[in-house]
């Protein structure tokens, strides 16, 4: 019996092998679970792109949104382990998500196989083009003496712009109404059309609009200026130094898909943030890329375990004053 079992795991570890070194045999399916256009789907197109040429197959976006990220994050988790279907998902799937959702389908640490961090998306707070505040001072004055006047606008619950504002509001000690959209794209639209006061959102799918004066940028949420809107002040100059958040994003897949596909795909991913045209485009836009660590796959897993720490108080510290 010994024998046999011995015989059957040396079976089964050639079989992984061979399908490492002939994967990817077909095109592979990636997840963003956010509508089209928001950044995640932007960050999660322009690294597939790159990674399709390595791979020798084409790496097909598919767009699956609601509840925040969770339900395409859930359905990636029940998949077949076998490097095919993929996920990009961020801050909100993967780290709010835990405070906001009592049972949550999935769990971000034990039912993926962590491949690698794709981008560091820094978060700056937007508002429509005449909103009354000259600066991010008036900005805070006016929300704190008359919160129930002005509405921030976020792209889902557990979405980067929900739980960002969230942490502004808990900064600041004011809760204004939210509205929730499906998806960061469709709130921009709304934002543009002046529907709505702020939105605490990523900088990359923002940089042209404050840059054509269509919104106004009041702070950005990192600790140095962006070269992307080096106008633009950090909450660090503007003293407010632990409203810091960023929409990063990270490939992940099925618990159990084979190491030898995760470092492959790994390598891939690595390889397209370190392509120069991929780091010009991120400078860009606004977007950055990641820290060594992260873009490991035990690198990413600390990483997001830290995330959940960090953001699972405030949100369930807002959800109890009924945010």
């Amino acid at each position: 019996m010994k024998r046999i079992i011995a015989a059957w795991i040396m079976t089964a570890g050639l079989a992984a092998a061979a399908q490492a070194q002939t994967y990817p045999t077909r095109p592979v399916s990636v997840t963003v679970p956010f509508a089209a256009g928001g950044n995640t789907d932007v960050i999660g197109r322009i690294i597939a792109d790159h990674m399709s040429r390595t791979l020798g197959q084409t790496l097909v976006i598919e767009n699956v949104a609601g509840a925040g990220g969770t339900i395409g994050a859930a359905r990636i988790s029940r998949s077949k382990p076998d490097g095919y279907t993929l996920l990009v998902g961020q801050v909100g799937t993967h780290g709010a998500s835990v405070g906001l959702f009592p049972n949550l389908p999935y769990d971000p640490l034990s039912d993926f196989e962590h491949i690698s961090q794709l981008s560091d998306t820094p978060v700056g707070l937007m508002a429509r083009k005449d909103f009354p505040a000259a600066n991010f001072q008036d900005f805070v004055a006016l929300v704190k003496a008359d919160p129930q006047k002005y509405t921030s606008g976020h792209g889902g619950i557990g979405s980067t712009s929900h739980a960002s504002c969230l942490l502004l509001s808990n900064l600041i000690g004011a809760s204004p109404p939210m509205v929730a959209y499906g998806g960061s794209g469709p709130t921009l639209i709304d934002l543009l059309g002046g529907h709505f006061d702020y939105m605490c959102d990523q900088i990359p799918h923002l940089v042209q609009h404050v840059r054509a004066g269509s919104i106004k940028a009041y702070a950005l949420a990192m600790p140095s200026r962006s070269p992307a809107l080096p106008d633009v002040p950090t909450t660090t100059e503007l003293g407010m130094p632990l409203f810091q958040a960023s929409g990063w994003n990270a490939l992940f897949a099925p618990k159990g898909t084979p190491p030898e596909i995760i470092k492959l795909l790994n390598s891939a991913a690595n390889k397209a943030l370190d392509d120069p045209a991929i780091r010009a485009r991120y400078a860009e836009m606004g977007a950055l890329i990641p820290a060594p660590g992260p873009r490991t796959s035990e690198g990413l897993r600390l990483f997001i375990g830290a995330e959940i720490a960090r953001w699972t108080p405030i949100i369930r510290a807002s959800a109890q004053r009924g945010n």
